[in-house]
């Protein structure tokens, strides 16, 4: 039995994503018993890494709602720059964001909070630095020299160096909330 059994987590695909950091979290995550999906805006839909190597979507973005999920997932490389031109991913953030849902961005992930700034207002992020500017600007507090941080539900890292950090703090931070009821 993992600690995460029964807790449901989406994870945001698009074309370009960082290979590790969408691939690591997702087996992280289904190792620990939560029920993963992987959303991006067509599903069944093949995504290609910035390595060529291939994601499948197991779920629409237009199909899903942000608020059914106790966590999203927003891996780097240059996909949150082709999820935040899709309204629907971005309202998949908002909706979570809203619901109190669990935020996990890590290199370029936090592109998408910059999205739905009410989500990183005041707190302190992680990310790569190419970024910080867009962080700061929606309004969040830039971190440059910690792998890994959590701020309330958004827990947000630099780079891949940094998944195993990452990764653990997304399964403390999802296991020590209550599950939502589903709606």
């Amino acid at each position: 039995m993992g600690r995460l059994d029964g807790w449901r987590i989406a994870i945001l695909v698009e074309k370009l994503y960082e290979d590790l950091e969408l691939h690591y979290p997702r087996l992280r995550l289904i190792e620990e018993g939560a029920e993963v999906h992987v959303v991006g805006p067509r599903a069944g839909e093949t995504y290609a890494s910035k390595h060529g190597y291939p994601a499948v979507s197991t779920h629409a973005a237009r199909r899903v709602r942000g608020a059914s999920y106790d966590a999203v997932v927003i891996p780097g490389g240059y996909a949150p720059d082709h999820m935040r031109r899709t309204p629907e991913m971005v309202k998949i953030v908002h909706d979570a964001h809203r619901a109190g849902a669990v935020l996990a961005a890590i290199c370029h992930g936090p592109w998408m909070l910059c999205s739905v700034p009410e989500s990183i207002r005041g707190r302190r992020l992680a990310c790569f630095f190419a970024i910080k500017d867009d962080v700061v600007n929606a309004g969040g507090i830039y971190l440059p020299d910690e792998a890994c941080h959590v701020d309330g539900n958004v827990v947000t890292a630099r780079v891949p160096d940094d998944l195993p950090l990452f990764c653990a703090a997304i399964i403390e931070t999802v296991a020590a909330r209550r599950p939502r009821t589903r709606r």
